[in-house]
């Protein structure tokens, strides 16, 4: 895995990072109203076909996004994007509760904030 922002699942015996990247995040939005929409829309679905395909969508846009970033770092070697029908050929209804994971995992990865504060004398106090 290239960092911590990704987690990695298989789909037809082949590992594939899911990667939230800022496009992602655009595209998310556009469909969902933002990320924190994502997973009521995804616990909400209609119906079971609406559900798949939602997670079928997210995992597709989340798996591309690694493999556009390799392909823009190595133009010489691109890696071929997965179409949706591709996911739903390789995998099966069993795999989508795990695949709901793993994106809410790539999510929270992704949105992940490291603070660090730094010592500073103005809040140090003479002993």
């Amino acid at each position: 895995m290239e960092n911590e922002r990704g987690t990695v699942i298989t789909i037809g015996g082949e590992k594939h990072e899911l990667l939230l990247t800022t496009r992602a995040t655009k595209e998310i939005a556009g469909r969902y109203g933002g990320l924190e929409k994502l997973g009521d829309r995804l616990m909400k679905a209609e119906n079971f076909e609406e559900a798949l395909g939602e997670v079928i969508w997210l995992i597709t846009l989340l798996a591309n996004q690694s493999k556009m970033v390799h392909n823009l770092r190595h133009k010489s070697d691109p890696l071929p994007m997965l179409s949706e029908e591709e996911v739903e050929l390789l995998t099966s209804p069993a795999d989508i509760a795990e695949f709901k994971t793993a994106i809410m995992q790539c999510l929270s990865n992704g949105t992940k904030r490291n603070v660090e504060s730094e010592e500073s004398s103005k809040n140090v106090t003479a002993e």
